[in-house]
């Protein structure tokens, strides 16, 4: 008989006041491994976990900091003494591979131990008074409740991105995860309360970390328009984000946004072929496609199109698909069957109407075991023009669409002729073509001689245009979205000080 998994709301694991459930499915074996159960959540339950949120926030913004950051150093131990369990059970739950589900909960891991440490540097500054006898400074405060709202696609370290920051900084947290990864998320949830209850001891705060799992329409909708909900992290498609943008800025929540991309790889006629190869299958192919990072769209400079392309279409086709717990596995299932059908029509736009070359894949993977879930040959489109919909629309899977260009600037220019902005990569061994691209290419993140994927934890993540709202997520920026600043003045001359008066 499957688990059955609750929400925790103040510190309780309690069902959905609803009663409703969904089930979650392994999608590499889709009618054979039923994962769990999971309660479906109604406004109420939001509620309730936005009440326990607010009134928690109240104790534990009075922590210090450097004890909140004993709390992640503990989470980020626990998570590492867990990783193959973790990993293992994430690739049942989602597709990828086991060796980059391992590698998403290393990276919670390292988002731990350095939101953690940053515990001891959540540094103010101090600044000279233009009056005498008066000091300046500045503090940085915690904002209040949380609200956070996931994709499935990085189950495990999207998530650490948010809560960890938030949580060092003061914060409290409510949490909607996907409804296609809710185990990892409760089991993320479950190291973090776990924890907090270790570090505090009898002073355990209850409500510090709650999760409500359920629809984005009734779950994300009744916390995005909750007046006690303080700021909204997201991550997630463009057009969802817009609209929480919409509905959260009505009370001006802060609210921070990752959205989508349409990332690019280009390959100039002097670059080391064999490396390019590998980041290419690398940034196109892992996670069977399904990254805002993934690299869908492949910029060959004309001397070398034909070459490189037969040289890719020939390792394209020796991919091995399968489930991903399984040993020499290269590509997953694509997450679900609605996400398979996504991929589909796009490869079908790609054939009849952007007039694209099919050059490998196009079609669902049946073979064998593979028909047990939702896998999707790797696809190669070439004969790719500026402007086709496969050229511009985000299609979240196992596709490729590759573009001739006649030179760097060529390149540069059908790189940026998107709506998005979220990462980059030039391969070429010119270095005075590479800072060109670095300066020119409109993007957050920009590669060179590297895959368009492979964010480390310790940097700025996020992009331009339409990828988000201009907050980065991970490294030393995300800790201003999740505080406030405050300015304290301290005059010790014993009279009334007036400042751009008394002082000229």
């Amino acid at each position: 008989m499957a688990e059955k998994f609750k929400n925790l709301i103040n510190g309780i694991w309690k069902d959905s006041t609803s009663g409703n459930t969904f089930e979650n499915r392994n999608p590499a074996k889709w009618k054979e491994d039923l994962i769990g159960i999971f309660p479906s959540s109604s406004k109420e339950d939001t509620d309730e976990a936005v009440a326990a949120a607010k009134a928690a926030f109240e104790k534990w913004r009075l922590i210090p900091a450097p004890k909140r950051g004993d709390i992640l150093k503990l989470v980020g131990d626990k998570m590492n003494e867990r990783k193959d369990e973790i990993a293992h059970e994430m690739t049942r739950e989602m597709g990828k591979v086991f060796a980059e589900t391992k590698g998403d909960v290393q990276e919670g891991i390292d988002t731990a131990y350095y939101a953690a440490s940053e515990g001891r540097r959540l540094f103010g500054y101090n600044a000279p008074s233009e009056l005498p006898d008066k000091m300046n400074l500045s503090f940085r405060t915690p904002i209040g409740v949380g609200g956070f709202i996931t994709p499935w696609n990085f189950p495990m370290a999207i998530p650490t991105w948010k809560l960890f920051p938030a949580l060092v900084c003061g914060n409290t947290c409510v949490f909607k995860p996907a409804e296609l990864t809710p185990k990892t998320a409760s089991t993320l949830v479950e190291i973090i309360d776990s924890s907090i209850k270790e570090i505090l001891g009898k002073n355990y705060i209850p409500g510090v970390i709650n999760i409500v799992h359920g629809k984005g329409r009734i779950v994300g909708e009744a916390m995005i328009s909750n007046p006690d909900v303080d700021l909204i992290s997201f991550t997630g498609s463009t057009e969802v984000g817009m609209r929480i943008n919409q509905v959260a800025g009505g009370s001006l929540k802060r609210v921070s946004l990752e959205l989508g991309g349409k990332n690019a790889q280009i390959v100039m006629n002097d670059a080391n072929q064999e490396l390019a190869l590998d980041a290419v299958l690398w940034g196109a192919f892992g996670t069977t496609g399904q990254r805002c990072t993934a690299t869908s769209r492949l910029i060959l400079h004309k001397d070398i199109h034909d070459e490189f392309l037969n040289k890719l279409t020939d390792r394209v086709n020796k991919l091995k698909l399968g489930y991903g717990n399984d040993k020499d596995i290269d590509v997953g299932p694509c997450v679900s069957e609605s996400q398979r059908e996504s991929v589909d029509m796009y490869v079908k736009i790609g054939i009849k109407e952007d007039k694209a070359k099919l050059v490998c894949g196009g079609e669902f993977a049946k073979e064998d075991d593979l028909s047990k879930g939702w896998f999707y040959k790797p696809t190669i489109f070439s004969e790719v023009k500026p402007g086709m919909r496969i050229e511009q629309e985000e299609i979240f899977g196992p596709v490729l669409s590759v573009i001739k260009c006649n030179d760097l600037d060529d390149a540069i220019k059908i790189l940026n002729d998107t709506k998005y902005g979220l990462s980059s990569s030039i391969f070429t061994n010119n270095v005075n073509n590479a800072f060109k691209a670095v300066r020119d290419i409109k993007a957050g993140i920009t590669y060179i001689n590297g895959a368009t994927i492979g964010a480390e934890a310790h940097m700025p993540f996020g992009g331009v245009k339409q990828t988000g709202n201009g907050h980065r997520e991970g490294g030393w920026t995300v800790y201003d979205f999740y505080t406030e600043w405050k300015a304290v003045y301290v005059d010790y001359s014993g009279k009334l000080q007036r400042a751009q008066i008394d002082n000229y």
